[in-house]
């Protein structure tokens, strides 16, 4: 499948949290138990202020996925660290554009002086744990029974990558 990457526009909002909505409704992997409104979209823009924030788009425009990078905490000392986040519409993974997308945010996280991405993942989220070690990651650390989504607890997994 022929896609594109580039940077995200305010106008891809609906798409956006239409994707980020399916994997709250049907997995572990976007943590919210409800559908977020479209307004949440505020809330990806705030917290990739200033870091690059990617959309995977067919050859009409159609967003089929986003990604991207934000500071994995505010102090100035971890200004080398940055977290990674990763959605793909359903129908489209599993062709490249979860690996296209996280290489291009490791080239822009270089060109920032990062050195390290970390991912928070649901220890309930097999396929991304999978889709990250085949992307270079490797776990890092394990908080047990942290999060609790639809009655079940589960873990929250740290993987890393240093670039």
């Amino acid at each position: 499948m022929d896609f594109t990457i580039a940077s995200v526009s305010k106008e891809d909002g609906k798409a956006i949290i239409d994707i980020f909505n399916h994997y709250v409704q049907s997995s572990f992997a976007a943590y919210p138990e409800d559908r977020v409104p479209y307004e949440f979209f505020s809330l990806f823009l705030n917290m990739a202020e200033g870091y690059p924030f990617l959309v995977a788009r067919d050859g009409e425009g159609n967003v089929l996925g986003f990604a991207l990078l934000r500071p994995h905490s505010p102090m100035p000392v971890f200004s080398g660290a940055a977290e990674i986040t990763c959605f793909i519409a359903p129908e489209h993974t599993g062709k490249g554009m979860g690996k296209a997308m996280h290489e291009s945010l490791l080239h822009e996280a270089k060109e920032k002086g990062i050195t390290s991405i970390l991912a928070s993942i649901s220890s309930l989220n097999p396929a991304s744990l999978a889709f990250h070690r085949k992307c270079g990651f490797r776990e890092c650390g394990r908080f047990q029974k942290v999060g609790r989504k639809w009655g079940r607890y589960f873990d929250v997994v740290w993987m890393q990558r240093m670039i």
